[in-house]
């Protein structure tokens, strides 16, 4: 049975539509209204406060504690310094997927690293012979994602001992909320300008308090799932068992993705030290992949008109649909949307989808199955360039 998050007795209190769902063994809320329109507005228009402690959380360190990291993960650690943060996926010797997640470095040889599977039996089995200390601090640290236009003025006007009006995209630092000690990550899930907050358990509630309390002033609205969903669909972020899926859960072949399938391979150091799936991926450079995941936009003028046609108003769900629908070419199957919604910023309705490669370039004209008064019909889709949505505000700095 789930159990509430360190946040939990703030967050229950708020979440009028008591719609939850289930994060790794945590009540998340789905919506704090009955409908989550107010809080994707808040992350695209002020400041949206989200409750991401579910998320999986070790503490890697010790002499040998950038050596682990760097045979498991794809990137090449040696290049990231201290108070970076890297987003990576990390594969099985197979060179197919595990996990993605961060890498914060924090101390020269003192690593945070998050993931969305429970990961700490992999990476002590990777750690054998290693001087090197796996912590699982997944109960112990708190987190909350700030994020939206107004989040870096409220944390400007919030946090004492951190610089951050220039502290960087993808860049962690430390400092103080109302006397607690916290880490600060440019980071988040929305693809907006973001940070996320680390804190103890122990003091998780304090700093909501805080941050509400001040993001009065911002505009602050608490966030759910739902809104997330949108919003991390706009900024072409993949997420695990929807869009792909983990190598250690996969039935059959083509559950397994590599990073090159996902879209990642930019993420794919192939030339550093060994590292896990090393001689798969380089293989599969080589040689090529034969799928990709890519953004689609859907004709709306074809959808209204079936609805139309049909005698209905137009409408689609304001809720990530995450049913797989297939993705045709001259009525051939070559590929499936795995995440499809309706982009409130963008007055578009967009979809992540699996393609053929010869299908994947911009531009390419496809047809994508939707379901009219349970009937099912094609429509037309253009493949096009991830993100959908890339505000500038994301990565300016200093922060305006």
């Amino acid at each position: 049975m789930p159990i509430g998050t360190a946040f939990h007795e703030r967050t229950f209190p708020l979440c009028e539509s008591l719609n939850y769902r289930e994060w790794s063994g945590y009540y998340a809320v789905s919506s704090y209204e009955p409908h989550h329109e107010h809080e994707y507005n808040a992350i695209r228009n002020a400041a949206a406060l989200i409750d991401i402690s579910p998320l999986f959380k070790y503490r890697v360190s010790g002499p040998d504690a950038t050596r682990l990291v760097d045979r498991i993960i794809t990137r090449d650690m040696r290049k990231v310094s201290v108070g970076h943060v890297i987003y990576t996926p990390w594969c099985d010797e197979h060179g197919k997927v595990i996990d993605d997640g961060t890498v914060s470095r924090l101390q020269e040889n003192t690593y945070r690293w998050t993931a969305a599977d429970p990961s700490l039996r992999w990476f002590t089995q990777n750690a054998s012979g290693m001087e090197v200390q796996i912590e699982d601090i997944s109960e112990s640290v708190a987190a909350l994602a700030l994020q939206g236009p107004t989040s870096g003025r409220l944390l400007r006007s919030l946090v004492k001992d951190a610089d951050i009006e220039n502290l960087k995209y993808f860049r962690v630092t430390t400092g103080t909320i109302a006397g607690v000690p916290v880490e600060i990550s440019r980071t988040g899930y929305t693809g907006d300008l973001g940070y996320e907050i680390w804190v103890s358990s122990e003091q998780a509630v304090g700093i909501w308090d805080a941050l509400m309390e001040a993001g009065g002033a911002f505009d602050i609205h608490p966030a759910g799932m739902l809104a997330l969903d949108v919003a991390r669909v706009e900024a072409g972020l993949l997420l695990i068992e929807v869009d792909f899926n983990s190598c250690k859960k996969a039935l059959i072949d083509e559950q397994r993705y590599s990073p090159f399938e996902m879209g990642l391979g930019r993420l794919v150091h192939s030339g550093k030290n060994r590292f896990i799936g090393q001689a798969a991926l380089i293989a599969e450079q080589q040689r090529g992949h034969a799928r990709e995941i890519v953004g689609l936009e859907i004709d709306w003028p074809e959808v209204e008109q079936l609805f139309e046609t049909a005698g209905l108003p137009p409408a689609v769900s304001p809720i990530t649909s995450r049913v797989a629908v297939p993705v045709f070419k001259d009525g051939t199957q070559i590929g499936k949307a795995t995440s499809s919604t309706w982009s409130p910023t963008l007055k578009k309705m967009i979809a992540l989808a699996t393609l053929k490669r010869e299908y994947t370039k911009p531009g390419m004209r496809l047809q994508f199955e939707i379901t009219v008064e349970a009937k099912r019909h094609r429509v037309g889709a253009t493949v096009v360039k991830l993100p959908f949505f890339n505000p500038k505000r994301k990565t300016a700095t200093p922060v305006v």
